[in-house]
């Protein structure tokens, strides 16, 4: 997490400046704090869960971290989607302005698609109350996952396309590359962690009992064909941009 928040921090300020950045930073603070709050108090938009002590101190009933984790990895997801769209960001038609906020909360969410059984049902970092169908992680939770990074995007997006000049254009492939190379070591992790993960039993809040190898088989599987595949996709988009000087233009495909 403190990899992602330094390299969002470093990255993100290339192309968006410091104030841009702020702003970005702080919307994901806000919204995901009020999100997952109101989720832990009334069940929307997540579900019904709670923070062990595993993850520290809380501001209110989510931990600090939590925070920080949705700028670090978020920032990068939206790089990615802002690659397969070419540089959405620089454009203020409502395809833009609202396309790039869906590619990214679906890049986003395929994350979370990965890391959540392997987090709560055998870390036991947070807890499902009534358990669910993947690994004791409830369908609610990934659709509550969308719509909270969806209104952060949007929200940026927003932002953005209100304030000319902001975004600043042409950077080098190398630019784009490296938020590619980011996302792609973290996919990597979830194959890594199946080869050398264990295999035993688990038991989720409702006594449904889960086996520890295919949680970490299925966030497997489902990190080649989505993170992955993001990060090839990514990569081949970038490679095919028409440069001149060493920066990206957006002329014939």
């Amino acid at each position: 997490m403190a990899a992602a928040f330094a390299f969002a921090c470093l990255h993100g300020s290339t192309r968006y400046g410091a104030r841009a950045l702020v702003t970005f930073i702080v919307v994901c603070l806000l919204v995901s704090n009020i999100m997952e709050n109101m989720s832990i108090l009334t069940g929307f938009p997540f579900g019904h869960y709670y923070y062990t002590a595993n993850l520290g101190p809380k501001l209110f009933l989510v931990p600090l971290l939590i925070g920080p984790a949705y700028f670090g990895t978020g920032y990068v997801a939206w790089t990615l989607a802002n690659v397969v769209l070419d540089e959405a960001d620089r454009r203020r038609d409502i395809a833009s302005v609202v396309g790039l906020p869906l590619i990214a909360a679906f890049i986003m969410t395929a994350w979370d698609v990965c890391f959540d059984p392997t987090l709560s049902t055998v870390a036991r970092d947070w807890i499902w109350q009534n358990g669910g169908g993947y690994f004791g992680v409830p369908l609610v939770n990934f659709l509550g996952w969308y719509l909270t990074v969806f209104l952060i995007y949007q929200v940026f997006a927003v932002y953005l396309a209100g304030s000319p000049g902001t975004v600043k254009a042409d950077q080098p492939r190398t630019y784009w590359y490296q938020a590619v190379l980011f996302f792609f070591i973290i996919a990597v992790g979830y194959p890594a962690a199946y080869l050398g993960g264990h295999n035993v039993p688990v038991t989720d809040a409702t006594g449904a009992v889960w086996r520890t190898g295919d949680i970490y088989e299925t966030a497997a599987i489902v990190s080649i064909y989505t993170l992955l595949f993001v990060s090839v996709l990514s990569f081949l988009k970038i490679a095919r941009w028409e440069h001149a000087d060493g920066a990206p233009r957006r002329g014939s495909r």
